[in-house]
């Protein structure tokens, strides 16, 4: 079933503080845009989509040795089936953590290049996601300026799309859902499309093609709630459009360090009352995994 399709919102990370305004309507309508000039190299981009691609080819064994898939913290292996017969992932979750991605890579039997490739990656999207996340917040309010996001969580998920046969072509490969956490970085599979975003009208559509050297950013239910509804989280799904196997890495800056989530002061006043209960990001990951409420109709709002 063909859908429309949209352009993307394209910010400039070299160009600051001009592109604040435009970072800011990004963020909280669509909830979703893509950043150029952001600091990761584009050689390295592409050798860690090399090395996914090599680790999705390892063994069943390998791959469940990654763990199975944890709900609440978002690491592990998801198996085909779990989601989509078309999908699976490994996951990292504390990505800041050398001994956990070196745990990961172990589980893998991953090489002396794929670790060092994979290490520098994370550590070099680590800055990137919070070169965002702090611009995000100063887009919203100049009193946020300069604040730091470094102690956040950081996970990682590799995603394996097997698109090989035309008869999967309109399937779902990814339900629709809103990410978990404040914001993510996707590294787009630039050769193969699929994602679907729902815009304002509530309609999923899809987006153009990658720009080249470009990354995908959006709002998840942590941002919402974070900045007392002003950020949109943004509602996405995956659909076979074509018979070519498709792969993307993921990146989350999760919720404040002690794991409670809050709207931040900079958004409450007398105008603008509390919209959100405080919560514990772990226990609201879990309360989607057993409502099945994955876009964050569940989210603790104030009476």
């Amino acid at each position: 079933m063909a859908v429309d399709s949209i352009v993307l919102p394209v910010i400039d990370l070299a160009n600051f503080p001009t592109e604040l305004d435009k970072l800011a309507a990004a963020s909280t309508t669509l909830g979703c845009f893509r950043v150029v000039n952001h600091g990761l190299p584009p050689a390295l981009a592409a050798e860690m989509k090399a090395v996914a691609r090599s680790l999705f080819e390892s063994s069943d064994e390998a791959k469940f040795r990654s763990g199975n898939v944890d709900r609440i913290y978002a690491g592990g292996y998801m198996f085909r089936g779990e989601f989509s017969k078309l999908h699976e992932s490994l996951g990292i979750y504390d990505a800041a953590s050398a001994v956990d991605v070196q745990s990961f890579c172990s589980n893998l039997d991953a090489t002396i290049k794929q670790r060092k490739i994979i290490s520098e990656y994370i550590g070099k999207v680590h800055c990137v996601i919070i070169d965002i996340a702090s611009k995000v917040a100063e887009s919203l309010s100049c009193s946020l300026a300069g604040l730091s996001f470094e102690e956040w969580p950081l996970a990682v998920r590799l995603n394996f799309y097997d698109f090989r046969v035309e008869e999967d072509i309109g399937s779902s490969a990814l339900p629709a859902h809103a990410d978990s956490g404040f914001l993510t970085i996707l590294q787009e599979d630039e050769c193969v499309g699929g994602l679907e975003i729902m815009d304002r009208t509530g309609n999923f559509v899809s987006i153009d093609p990658v720009p080249a050297g470009a990354l995908l950013v959006n709002i998840g239910d942590v941002g919402k709630a974070w900045s007392n509804g002003r950020l949109h989280n943004m509602e996405h799904r995956v659909i076979c459009r074509d018979a070519i196997p498709r792969i993307s890495i993921a990146t989350f800056l999760l919720a404040p360090k002690d794991g409670k989530v809050e709207p931040n002061a900079a958004f409450v006043d007398a105008d603008h009352p509390k919209l959100y209960q405080t919560f514990m990001y772990n226990e609201y990951r879990k309360l989607r995994t057993t409502t099945g409420f994955l876009a964050g109709q569940i989210l603790p709002r104030l009476l």
